[in-house]
């Protein structure tokens, strides 16, 4: 019996000491001031300020400067000095909460619906806010993402959420944002059934294909701006009243599309509807990056640690796009659509851009501010500016060099948030298997 109780505190004192992911729970409003002191702040902006406090007031940055007075009594305090202050980071594209097992458990993804056209669908009501990948973003700067849907034509709306909540309603930041559709290929794919002798069958005109469906979506949106100028409707067509937001430009048109033709033809929809478009994926696009900023077009590169579209481009111009972008002008942010990662390595491919011709300071909006603005958040996120959310993360190092980066403290709308995730937990648990200390 002594046994059995001595191995009971045993097991209930490690419990305690090291908690599994299930016992951290999103932390609670913090109300009142808090001070993040004597940092180097980069503001998102392009703006680096030395040696600064930044005063926190109910979630709501307050000040910011140097030697800013700090309450005796009923303040938090963290001393920054030495490290590096940064707003927390974007990932503006990504089925972070409805796809956990990518090829594996089908029970546990909810990321696309049956049918070609669902702009009524709405990511929001199924991001799981209980997703063992929501941790390791945090622990890597990542605070605010845009849950979109996949599949189909149009695959439905998605919303921006911040990545510390209850459950959906809690992690709402911005609701549906955005409608998707996904654009046809101009590309003819190899047929490869004739390898071995066997008879190959003759290619479809793939351009053909690509423009008559293109012409089936614009037939969708003719006929839904038709139905929304009726004053009245003797039914309502949920699939048409979803995409109202478009007309009127609440919401934008996000056209996932690589290729240059596939550009030109998201184009039209600009002329033709007078949509606020932005192009995801993008990777030719450095070949028309003026024309994207004569068409007011944002952009974000979906995946820059991949090969290139085309067989004839250099090798390394994924890396390259953002700086070319960047020198015309062309509204852009970065994402990292990497499924095996999941998307935990967003600062680090920004980190590549700035070896291939970005600015720290210009890659880091790119991740922040940039996608902010492309979101529809830049009023209240995206740089650490008065008046807007205290989205902040605290490093060692340099939040874009995977070697020395290490997040010390995250906040999310002045919440302190729990940087422990399954990974966390598994580095604990075999510390304590093999006795290190």
């Amino acid at each position: 019996m002594k046994k059995l109780i001595l191995n009971i505190l045993t097991v209930t004192l490690f419990t305690v000491g090291v908690s599994a992911q299930e016992t951290v729970y999103p932390a609670k409003d913090y109300k009142g001031l808090l001070f993040i002191t004597n940092g180097k702040v980069h503001v998102g902006n392009g703006e680096i300020i030395e040696n600064t406090t930044i005063q926190v007031n109910n979630g709501k940055i307050e000040k910011i400067g140097p030697n800013l007075p700090i309450p005796s009594d009923n303040v938090k305090v963290f001393d920054a000095k030495g490290k590096d202050v940064y707003p927390g980071l974007i990932l503006p594209s990504t089925n972070l909460g409805l796809k956990e097992i990518a090829n594996g458990v089908r029970g546990s993804n909810d990321f696309e619906e049956i049918g070609e056209y669902n702009p009524s669908v709405r990511s929001i009501v199924a991001y799981n806010t209980d997703s063992k990948i929501i941790g390791t973003l945090r622990a890597n700067g990542i605070l605010l993402a845009n849950i979109t849907p996949e599949g189909g034509t149009i695959s439905g709306s998605s919303s921006v959420v911040q990545l510390d909540a209850w459950n959906w309603e809690d992690a709402a930041y911005k609701y549906e944002n955005g409608i998707h559709v996904n654009f046809p290929s101009f590309l003819n794919r190899p047929n490869r059934r004739g390898f071995g002798g066997g008879a190959r069958t003759e290619q479809p005109d793939q351009t053909k294909l690509a423009l008559e469906k293109i012409e089936e979506i614009k037939t969708f949106f003719r006929e839904a701006k038709a139905y929304l100028q009726e004053v009245n409707h003797k039914e309502t067509n949920l699939k048409f009243e979803a995409v109202k937001g478009l007309f009127d430009q609440k919401q934008k048109l996000f056209i996932h599309a690589d290729q240059v033709k596939q550009m030109y033809a998201a184009i039209d929809f600009i002329k033709e509807f007078g949509f606020d478009v932005v192009i995801i994926g993008a990777s030719e696009s450095y070949q028309i990056a003026d024309i994207l900023k004569l068409n007011n077009i944002a952009v974000i590169l979906n995946q820059e640690h991949a090969l290139p579209t085309a067989e004839d481009d250099d090798v390394d111009q994924p890396f390259k796009t953002p700086a070319v972008l960047q020198k015309a002008g062309v509204l852009f942010a970065l994402n990292d659509a990497f499924e095996e990662a999941r998307f935990r390595n967003l600062s680090f491919n920004a980190g590549t851009a700035v070896t291939y011709g970005l600015t720290k300071e210009q890659a880091l909006s790119a991740i922040t501010l940039n996608a902010a603005k492309i979101l529809g958040i830049a009023d209240k996120t995206g740089s650490l500016e008065v008046g807007k959310d205290a989205n902040i993360v605290v490093t060692d190092g340099d939040i874009l060099d995977m070697k020395t980066s290490i997040v010390k403290y995250a906040f999310i709308q002045g919440r302190l948030v729990s940087l422990e995730n399954k990974q966390t937990e598994l580095y604990e648990r075999y510390k304590y298997k093999y006795n290190i200390k």
